[in-house]
């Protein structure tokens, strides 16, 4: 069994036990966070009608805080020595799904 579920923008494909990286949370390690889910896939049976949906809900544990990997930002117009140079790391939420249920 495995759900597609959308945080901060993004879907992803996930399952119990698995760990993922989503946009960073307000919430302290070790509490639980509920992720909406957009389709449900259990064995043969898709689910993704809307009213389907509501009863599933996935539930994850927050693991810690990441930071992503780098990304280096250069500014260079020619001819008129203008160079700027800049980084940025994006902060994620590690969370671990602990479980996909029916209510």
């Amino acid at each position: 069994m495995y759900a597609i579920v959308r945080s901060g923008g993004n879907q992803q494909k996930v399952s119990v036990g698995d760990v993922i990286n989503v946009d960073r949370l307000d919430s302290k390690a070790g509490s639980s966070v509920t992720l909406p889910a957009l389709l449900v896939v259990d064995g043969d049976a898709v689910t993704s009608e809307a009213k389907k949906l509501a009863k599933y809900t996935v539930t994850a544990e927050v693991v810690d805080e990441v930071k992503g990997p780098k990304i280096h930002i250069l500014r260079y117009k020619n001819k008129t020595g203008y160079r700027r140079r800049q980084g940025h790391r994006q902060k994620y939420t590690q969370v671990k799904i602990t479980g996909i249920e029916t209510k």
